[in-house]
């Protein structure tokens, strides 16, 4: 399986820059410098097919062309790194194997966007990440690829790093933009859009580490190439997976994007532990619905997946077995996001901590049969918030109810947990 993003590189190693360089490193960047247009670039991202990797999946190129280019001021690019869905951990391990392809990524998009200063939000606990990459923004600077008149072509561009404070709600695209202004980290009324109205008030786009980290990829080897790595006609690139949960090997693999489910779980993963049936898993990050048995032949890529009714987000799989208490673990999700809640709107702030007592009533034998009418309301009005935690805090709330009804209805039937003495609840 073709390697892009993890190519060349070790577990637990960090690349240097001269061996990043040594394969062809900055190369790209030397190419769309000295032979392409800003605008070329853009239309080599377009061409890709290339979609955001950090949850939503809107086309990169896309969003880049909403910028405009006939307004006054500078714009800014913002790299998201505040990796903090639980089940996701790919931006950590890219930057602390191979740093250097994401300020290369950087350069690039900064070239297409025309803009000369651009930051890279880091998550507050990743402090490898963040100390890898001010070591290769220093070695770029020393080398000419950042910094003032780039390899003599007029274009400039200087990266800086932010430490986030620590909160999930900054993995939003508007708040983690009040939190780099240095205000309080809550979500802004949009319109307008980060791509009119971002970061001190100018333009602004947000892209994820793994899709920046993409782009030299696309210009070095063309779009079409870079495309056909995927493992389906409609799906675009590799997409790294991080797994977890009840398989043989976890870890963070790259895989062609549309690999099926059951590929993913007896391929790379070695299949389930022994002893374990595969049940369910969560199939992109803690915010997305559930996906089971009858799901295993779903390529795992953007629309397949929204088909099948849950989203590929991240692309953290989370991976169960037979023991697994469903009604637990949702339970456990929803303990998360009712306390990164940022607490802004009404929805989110009051409907998620008793969504959570909800559930913990049905979890310790207290429920009653309403309270799964209460759920299913609330999977629905919580659609209503200012953003979108809200929302996909009820994703596997909303896979409890569509695929696990059974084992809610055997808790208030039973008072008690039928897992109670298999699995700890």
């Amino acid at each position: 399986m073709e390697q892009i993003l993890l190519k060349h590189t070790r577990p637990g190693q960090c690349l240097t820059f001269d061996e990043y360089r040594s394969v062809a490193g900055f190369v790209a960047l030397t190419n769309a410098l000295t032979t392409m247009t800003p605008a070329e670039v853009q239309q080599s991202v377009i061409d890709s097919g290339l979609r955001g990797r950090g949850g939503a999946g809107f086309p990169t190129g896309k969003k880049w062309s909403f910028v405009p280019r006939d307004l006054p001021g500078p714009r800014y690019l913002i790299c998201n790194c505040d990796e903090m869905e639980p089940g996701t951990y790919k931006d950590r391990v890219l930057l602390e194997r191979n740093p250097h392809l994401l300020v290369e990524g950087m350069a690039l998009a900064c070239y297409a966007l025309g803009v000369q200063h651009a930051f890279i939000f880091v998550r507050h606990g990743y402090e490898q990440a963040a100390e890898n990459l001010r070591c290769s923004i220093a070695a770029a600077h020393l080398s000419g690829f950042l910094g003032s008149n780039i390899l003599g072509s007029g274009f400039s561009l200087e990266l800086g790093v932010h430490q986030s404070a620590g909160r999930y709600i900054c993995g939003e695209e508007t708040a983690l933009i009040n939190a780099l202004e240095g205000k309080r980290a809550n979500p802004r009324v949009k319109p307008p859009f980060p791509a009119i109205k971002g970061l001190w008030g100018q333009p602004t786009v947000v892209n994820n580490v793994e899709t920046l980290a993409n782009i030299p990829a696309i210009i070095t080897g063309g779009p079409l190439w870079w495309k056909n790595t995927a493992a389906t006609p409609e799906a675009a690139g590799t997409k790294l997976f991080c797994i977890s949960g009840h398989v043989v090997n976890t870890d963070c693999f790259e895989l062609p994007l549309g690999m099926t489910l059951g590929d993913i779980i007896d391929g790379p993963c070695g299949g389930m532990r022994p002893g374990s049936i595969f049940k369910v898993c969560i199939p992109g990050g803690a915010s997305t619905q559930y996906l089971t048995g009858a799901h295993r032949d779903v390529p795992m890529d953007f629309d397949t997946v929204a088909k099948a009714g849950s989203r590929l987000g991240t692309g953290g799989i989370i991976v169960f077995d037979q023991t697994t208490c469903m009604v637990a673990v949702t339970l456990n999700l929803i303990r998360f996001f009712a306390r990164e809640s940022c607490g802004w709107c009404t929805p989110c702030r009051e409907g998620l901590p008793f969504v959570q007592h909800t559930l913990e009533r049905i979890e310790s034998g207290r429920g009653e049969p309403q309270d799964i009418d209460i759920l299913r309301e609330h999977v629905h009005m919580l659609n209503y918030a200012f953003c979108a935690l809200a929302p996909g805090a009820m994703g596997p709330v909303d896979g409890l109810l569509n695929h696990f009804e059974d084992e809610l209805r055997e808790h208030v039937s039973a008072q008690r947990c039928p897992f109670k003495g298999v699995h700890t609840c």
